[in-house]
C-alpha cells in the first residue's frame, strides 16, 4: 500500500535535504558563500593599510584583507591608497621630509604632495599611519608603520594558522601606468611594478588560481600582461564619477576610462566593460569583476522624505532593483566583487550600513569590501541562502499539499 509521507517525516526529510551541499548553495558564481573582503583594513576602526589595521579586519571575520600597493624608491612594494602618502602618514610633520613635497601628474590631475617613490623603505618606516577620515577613531594617529607586501602576507599566513581559517590577500596594483613611468624612471624595467608583484606572490602562494590571492586593477593592459604570466584570479575594477538622480551612472575624468586607455588615445569606458560585449572581452584575461555598487544596483532620487527625518537626500533614494550587471557577469562566468560599504558614509536608500550589504547580498554578489568588517559579517549572518530559502519556500508547499491529499481522504 502506498502511503502519504508524515508531516514530521516530510519536515525531516527536508532538513536533510538541506544539510546537502547543493541545497545550501547561494545565487554567486559558483554557489559559495559571498566573501567578505577587509578595504584596506579595518579602516573603519584603525589607520588604514597598517598590520594593526589587517589583524583587527580579521579578528572581526574577514576572509580577505587589501593592500593597495605601490613601489619605494628602492622597488619595495608597500601599501598605501596611492603613491601621494600626505593624507595617510604624518610626512608632513617632518621637517628632514619638508623638501621632499612636489607636484607631480597621476592619471591627469596635477597633485601637489609628497609621493611615496620619493622615498626609500627605511625612511617610509619612519612614518607613522594616521587616519585620512576626520570622522573616523584619530587617537591611534602615529602609532602605526607602513608595511610591506611581504609583511601584509606574513601577516595572513601567521593568522591562518592562528585561526584556523584561510585568510586571503586581495592586493591591487594603484595606477599602473602612472607606476610604469616611475619604475623606469628608477632605472627598473618598465613592467617591475607587475612582475614584483608576480614574482613575490608567486614565492608565497605558488601560481595557481587556487591560491587565497585575487590581484585587481582599474587599468587593462596591466591585466592582460597579468594574464600571460600568472594563473592568480585577476580582477577588472570599474570606476565611475557619480551617481546621476535618475539612477544612471555619470562619468567625468579621471573617473570616465581607465588610465591606461587614456593613455593610449583610446574611447573605451568603464561603462562599457560592464555591458554586454564589455563582459565578453573582460573574461578574455580576467575572472572577475569589481564594479562601483551603483552599477548593481539601482536608486533614484525622487524627492519623497522616506524615512521621515524632515530631509531628502541619499537617505531616502527609491531602491529600484537590479541593474542586470551580476546576472551578465555571471553568465560571462565572471564573479562580481563590489565595493565599498561604508556604516558612516554612502548609504544610499538603505539606512544603515548593514541593510545596504544584505541588499548586494540578496542580488547575488560573490563578495563586498567594507571598511566594517563585522557590519559585512553581520550582514552574512543575517541573509539566508537564497536556494535554501527557495528549498524551505517549496518544503511548505509538499507539507501543506500532503495535508490537503489527507484531509480529502477523512
Amino acid at each position: 500500500m502506498q502511503r502519504t509521507p508524515t508531516l514530521p517525516a516530510l519536515a525531516a526529510a527536508l532538513l536533510l535535504s538541506a544539510a546537502a551541499p547543493a541545497a545550501l548553495a547561494w545565487n554567486t558564481l559558483d554557489g559559495s558563500k559571498p566573501l567578505i573582503i577587509a578595504h584596506r583594513g579595518a579602516s573603519g576602526y584603525l589607520p588604514e593599510h597598517t598590520l594593526e589595521g589587517y589583524a583587527k579586519a580579521i579578528e572581526l571575520g574577514a576572509n580577505y584583507i587589501e593592500p593597495d600597493l605601490v613601489m619605494t624608491r628602492d622597488g619595495i612594494l608597500v601599501a598605501r591608497h596611492e603613491p601621494m602618502i600626505g593624507a595617510t602618514t604624518n610626512v608632513g610633520s617632518i621637517a628632514a621630509f619638508a623638501d621632499r613635497k612636489r607636484t607631480k601628474t597621476v592619471d591627469g590631475v596635477a597633485t601637489t604632495d609628497w609621493f611615496v617613490e620619493d622615498f626609500t623603505l627605511a625612511e617610509l618606516k619612519t612614518l607613522r599611519a594616521v587616519q585620512p577620515r576626520a570622522n573616523r577613531p584619530q587617537q591611534y594617529n602615529g602609532q602605526f608603520q607602513v608595511p610591506t607586501l611581504d609583511e601584509v602576507i606574513a601577516l595572513a599566513k601567521a593568522k591562518s594558522l592562528e585561526t584556523g581559517r584561510q585568510i586571503g590577500i586581495y592586493p591591487e596594483l594603484k595606477h599602473s601606468t602612472y607606476m610604469q613611468g616611475v619604475s623606469q624612471g628608477l632605472g627598473f624595467s618598465k613592467n617591475y611594478f607587475e612582475d614584483k608583484l608576480v614574482s613575490t606572490l608567486h614565492n608565497a602562494y605558488g601560481n595557481s588560481a587556487n591560491a587565497p590571492v585575487f590581484i585587481q586593477s582599474f587599468e587593462v593592459r596591466n591585466l592582460q600582461y597579468l594574464n600571460s604570466r600568472t594563473d592568480i584570479k585577476l580582477v577588472q575594477l570599474v570606476d565611475a564619477d557619480d551617481v546621476k538622480p535618475d539612477g544612471s551612472i555619470s562619468l567625468a575624468a579621471p573617473y570616465a576610462q581607465p588610465a591606461d586607455e587614456v593613455a593610449a588615445g583610446g574611447k573605451l569606458t568603464f561603462a562599457d566593460l560592464v555591458s554586454n560585449i564589455g563582459l565578453s572581452f573582460v573574461a578574455t584575461y580576467a575572472d572577475g569583476i569589481g564594479p562601483w555598487k551603483p552599477y548593481l544596483l539601482k536608486t533614484v532620487a525622487d524627492g519623497v522624505d522616506r524615512n521621515g527625518d524632515g530631509v531628502v537626500n541619499g537617505l531616502d533614494r527609491l531602491v529600484a532593483g537590479s541593474t542586470g550587471v551580476i546576472e551578465a557577469a555571471h553568465a560571462n562566468k565572471l564573479f562580481v566583487h563590489t565595493w565599498t560599504m561604508r556604516d558612516d558614509a554612502g548609504i544610499l536608500g538603505f539606512g544603515s550600513g548593514q541593510a545596504e550589504i544584505e541588499a548586494y547580498l540578496r542580488l547575488g554578489v560573490d563578495g563586498v569590501f567594507t571598511d566594517f568588517t563585522d557590519t559585512g559579517v553581520a550582514a552574512l549572518a543575517a541573509v539566508p541562502e537564497p536556494q535554501t530559502y527557495a528549498l524551505m519556500t517549496a518544503g511548505l508547499a509538499l507539507l501543506w499539499a500532503a495535508k490537503r491529499r489527507r484531509d480529502q481522504k477523512k
